[in-house]
């Protein structure tokens, strides 16, 4: 479990590495972003991995890992939209921000190690293709509720989607060896 704590912290400091600087550059314009937005901003870049590992040509100078940092981030900022609500204006300052992302992170990596305690880190044996199919079958469900203007009878939350896409996102970024 150590191994894993270590290389999960190296996947989230590269991630909030890149946050903070888009952070610098954008501001929190991202505060206006309704769910349905974001969650197909994600959707995309989970389309384009796995167009990415189907084709052999690739046209655009950005790979599997970049994706995957931008659906953590991206998930990240859902997490916070959710949490803080839907602004109209770029509400937030960087020092805000950060703490929240922060917060989104630990919330993540404590479900992480509560889930590799009881599945015994079997996503080390899964392929970095399936965590992009999971990735994909959240996001198909996440739409759903979303389209049900968030109710369920029996399911999880949006919440906890985005935190499992998370989770996947950096299992991957773990098994690309970033």
């Amino acid at each position: 479990m150590q191994k894993t704590l270590k290389q999960y912290d190296n996947v989230t400091s590269v991630c909030k590495s890149l946050f903070q600087k888009k952070l610098h550059d954008y501001g929190s314009a991202w505060r206006i972003l309704r769910l349905p937005s974001l969650t197909d901003q994600i959707f995309i870049k989970a389309q384009r991995i796995r167009g990415l590992q189907k084709n052999s040509v690739q046209k655009v100078d950005e790979g599997e890992s970049e994706e995957f940092i931008g659906i953590i981030n991206y998930s990240v900022m859902a997490l916070i939209q959710i949490e803080k609500g839907i602004s109209e204006v770029p509400d937030m300052n960087a020092n805000e921000c950060m703490d929240f992302y922060d917060i989104m992170i630990k919330k993540t990596r404590d479900l992480m190690m509560n889930k590799n305690h009881d599945y015994g880190e079997a996503w080390r044996e899964m392929r970095v293709s399936s965590l992009t199919d999971l990735i994909l079958q959240k996001l198909l469900r996440v739409k759903q509720i979303e389209d049900n203007e968030g109710n369920t009878l029996v399911s999880e939350g949006i919440n906890a989607n985005y935190t499992d896409i998370i989770n996947y996102a950096i299992f991957a970024l773990i098994h690309l060896k970033i």
